[in-house]
């Protein structure tokens, strides 16, 4: 089951409050706020995907929390909607230019709002699957790029001793075949014997076992 979209609605009006969220309840999970202070609050706890934000609030204003949240490395990247009955360009500009993604006017058309909240959300999950496949191809490519780094060590012409089977590493130095693969690769050994060797190791020792 996928996972419900949490949408913060921040007025200083309850009533306002309440038929925004009735209105959005269904198909998304609600949070609340009546001043910009507990926005900021709501805003740390949970991280929202969209913000519906009044403008015209006490002490802090729609158009100062917006800021407030756009500073923030943490929580620029979330969408806000202002909501407002400033009917006019400038303060359309002002929260645009604050970072704001959309504005509409009061008294609110629900209808179009709950059409714009939809877009909005379905832009972010694009935006958060495209963002999640960035990253699990930059892991892949990062896991292919170590691993042909391990492969690459053992490329090339590698100087071995014809006699005693040692090998040269980059430093100049002389070391056992096992140590330099272990050195160099992830490869494990296990110990054993092979027929030749047997052989010889069997004659060497009834030579040895007096008659």
């Amino acid at each position: 089951m996928n996972k419900r979209s949490i949408i913060l609605i921040v007025d200083d009006d309850p009533v306002n409050i309440q038929v925004m969220k009735s209105a959005l309840k269904g198909e998304y999970d609600i949070l609340t706020a009546l001043n910009g202070y507990d926005a900021i609050s709501q805003l740390k706890e949970h991280k929202p995907d969209l913000i519906l934000l009044d403008v015209m609030m006490p002490d802090l204003s729609g158009f100062e929390v917006c800021s407030i949240i756009k500073s923030d490395g943490a929580f620029a990247d979330i969408s806000v909607i202002f909501l407002t009955a400033l009917d006019n360009d400038e303060a359309e500009l002002q929260g645009l230019e604050l970072g704001g993604i959309d504005y509409l006017t009061k008294p609110v058309n629900f209808a179009l709002l709950k059409l714009r909240v939809r877009n909005h959300i379905t832009l972010k999950e694009r935006n958060d699957l495209i963002k999640a496949q960035r990253d699990q191809l930059a892991r892949q490519k990062e896991e292919l790029e170590e691993a042909l780094g391990r492969v690459k060590q053992l490329e090339g012409i590698i100087p071995i001793c014809m006699h005693c089977k040692k090998i040269r590493d980059d430093q100049n130095s002389w070391n056992q075949l096992e140590q330099y693969i272990t050195d160099h690769s992830e490869a494990k050994f296990s110990h054993g014997i092979c027929p030749q060797c047997y052989e010889a190791q069997m004659e060497i020792i009834k030579n040895l076992v007096p008659s």
